[in-house]
């Protein structure tokens, strides 16, 4: 194991944004602490999505040494980095000789030559980092890492939590404008839609709609290409997607599948 004055962090690609930020807060732990031998940062972000709640999670190590301690404590599902993430409180060995709480870690961590660490949790706006430092010697890190490290993860995870939620914005303000931009199209299209079938507006967009998740077209492609053949030679198609589209008293709504002209 290298001493700590490897400075180069490596991180995820995944999320570079957040990564940075991991990787500047590993650095800046490290060089706080002097009695480690590096550090590394996890961020952590629970999000609802279809079918349940999952966690996505961002690493920085100061060493690639020490990104496998990480990740071996990720995929256990034990090491002071969990227990700091499930209890909201530094966790840590002084002596991982002597500390057979976590197995799977304590041999990957003796095999790199570590025998002492400390993680420490922050949390804002739906964003838990911990941070860790190690230490090829056995004693205290944590009380060492909390003196440095506590008010500098506060604001780093205060910073990062900021800087999720501005980019989220950002993405959200895009889809509206993409939106807005699409909407007289799909006014285009419905009017279409309504020639053909004879139908009312709210009834064309359903269709659309409809007919878009049918297809795994956008909405906004869909009445692109329905404005741009003006209809032409998808009468029979419209006609036979909205008859059989609309649910009766026995039967849920579905229809044949469209093969629209370029």
């Amino acid at each position: 194991m290298p001493d700590r004055t490897y400075a180069r962090a490596t991180f995820q690609a995944d999320a570079p944004s957040l990564g940075r930020g991991l990787a500047e807060l590993a650095e800046q732990a490290a060089a706080g602490t002097p009695e480690s031998c590096g550090a590394t940062a996890t961020a952590v972000v629970t999000e609802e999505r279809s079918g349940g709640v999952e966690a996505d999670r961002t690493t920085a190590a100061t060493h690639p040494d020490l990104s496998a301690l990480v990740s071996v404590q990720l995929r256990a599902g034990e090491g002071p980095i969990l227990a700091a993430l499930n209890t909201g409180r530094p966790a840590g060995a002084d002596d991982l000789l002597h500390d057979d709480r976590w197995p799977r870690y304590r041999a990957r961590a003796l095999d790199a030559g570590i025998r002492s660490s400390a993680a420490l949790p922050f949390a804002c706006d739906g964003l838990t980092v911990t941070v860790s430092v190690y230490g090829l010697r056995p004693g205290p890190l944590r009380k060492a890492a909390q003196g440095a490290t506590g008010p500098l993860g506060d604001l780093a995870t205060e910073s990062m939590a900021r800087d999720r939620l501005y980019r989220a914005a950002l993405v959200q303000v895009d889809q509206l404008d993409t939106a807005l931009r699409s909407r007289p199209v799909v006014d285009q299209a419905c009017g279409i839609v309504m020639y053909v079938l004879g139908c009312d507006a709210d009834q064309a967009f359903d269709l659309l709609r409809r007919l878009s998740q049918r297809t795994n077209r956008k909405l906004g492609e869909l009445a692109e290409r329905v404005v741009r053949t003006r209809g032409r030679g998808l009468e029979r198609d419209l006609i036979a997607f909205g008859r059989s589209a609309a649910p009766g008293p026995d039967r849920p709504a579905s229809g044949p599948d469209l093969d629209l002209p370029g």
